[in-house]
């Protein structure tokens, strides 16, 4: 293990910023990201009042999923994905301690580093670009990125493990 990242995420703060006129907010995401979540988005909300699925059965009740998110299903899919991302950059740069960050905070362009599900919904990270030399140059070219993802209440949350 090389470094570890964690990163919450406000639900209705993060609908609100998508939600802002003539933003370019979701230019943040790949297209692959925005389609899975617009497809997650559409499937839950053909089913009344869903509660949250896991791939894991749940020990103790779930809370209620908050009234923004049932609002915006997209919102809630995307504010993981963000969770992630930030995750991601946390456990590259815990990796790097002590060594200045390969990529500008301005330059780095969040769309290389996409969460990524399989047909069960399981995420993982894949990146691209600029991001995926700079780990490759800094932590090695078989990284492997163990994400966690999940939604409670008004929080998305993600847990991602560098190991390389």
């Amino acid at each position: 293990m090389r470094g570890v990242g964690v990163d919450t995420v406000d639900l209705g703060a993060f609908a609100a910023s998508l939600a802002e006129p003539g933003t370019r907010f979701t230019e943040m995401f790949s297209p692959t990201e925005r389609r899975q979540c617009r497809e997650r988005a559409e499937a839950r909300s053909s089913v009344p009042d869903a509660a949250p699925r896991s791939s894991v059965p749940a020990a103790s009740p779930r809370s209620s999923v908050p009234a923004a998110s049932r609002e915006d299903p997209l919102a809630r899919h995307l504010a993981g994905r963000w969770a992630v991302k930030e995750a991601v950059i946390k456990a590259w740069s815990a990796a790097l301690y002590g060594s200045p960050p390969p990529i500008a905070p301005d330059l780095l362009r969040w769309s290389e580093i996409e969460t990524v599900c399989d047909a069960w919904g399981r995420p993982a990270v894949r990146l691209s670009g600029e991001v995926a030399r700079q780990v490759a140059a800094t932590v090695g070219e078989n990284v492997r990125w163990n994400v966690s993802l999940s939604h409670d209440g008004s929080s998305a949350v993600a847990f991602v493990v560098l190991e390389a």
